[in-house]
């Protein structure tokens, strides 16, 4: 058994469960914040619900994409670093940055793809979800998701970037 990838895969699943619901539970309250001050939503609007989902969706699923790098850069940690503490905590410092990057971009493609729609559109999406307008919100939804499954590879690729790869030697 491969031990080192065992602490790995311990690990993966023990900072999915744990980052995942702090960042989705982060994420609602800002949202929250948001409907109930900015737009003056309140909690039994199905519209803002199916939005705040959406962007819920659509923040897990950009966050799911720095997975493949976090991995990447644990292996490439593993041939440097000199004991576990020291692997543990370069990995959760990679995996930290890369999920704030993932996390930041995901909330910001949601808005502003948001919000150009709406500049594109004659009616106002944000005027049209306070409303209870179920059939806004799920175009709304489906523009965050769509957005989201569009540029994922590009957060991801952006990512992949800044993986701590070794300088090769000149030939």
């Amino acid at each position: 058994m491969n031990y080192n990838i065992a602490l790995l895969a311990i690990t993966e699943i023990l900072s999915a469960l744990s980052i995942g619901v702090i960042i989705l539970y982060a994420t609602y309250k800002i949202l929250d914040y948001f409907g109930r001050k900015k737009l003056g939503i309140v909690h039994s609007n199905t519209s803002f619900s199916i939005f705040v989902a959406s962007i819920l969706f659509a923040v897990g699923l950009m966050v799911s994409s720095v997975i493949q790098p976090i991995i990447s850069s644990f292996r490439l940690l593993l041939n440097t670093a000199d004991t576990t503490f020291e692997l543990m905590s370069h990995f959760l410092g990679y995996g930290a940055l890369y999920v704030t990057i993932a996390l930041l971009m995901g909330i910001f493609i949601s808005l502003s793809g948001v919000v150009f729609y709406s500049y594109l559109t004659p009616i106002d999406e944000f005027k049209e979800i306070r409303n209870n307008n179920i059939g806004v919100a799920i175009i709304v939804s489906a523009i965050i998701i769509t957005l989201t499954l569009m540029s994922r590879s590009g957060v991801n690729l952006l990512v992949e970037s800044i993986i701590p790869y070794p300088e090769l030697p000149p030939k």
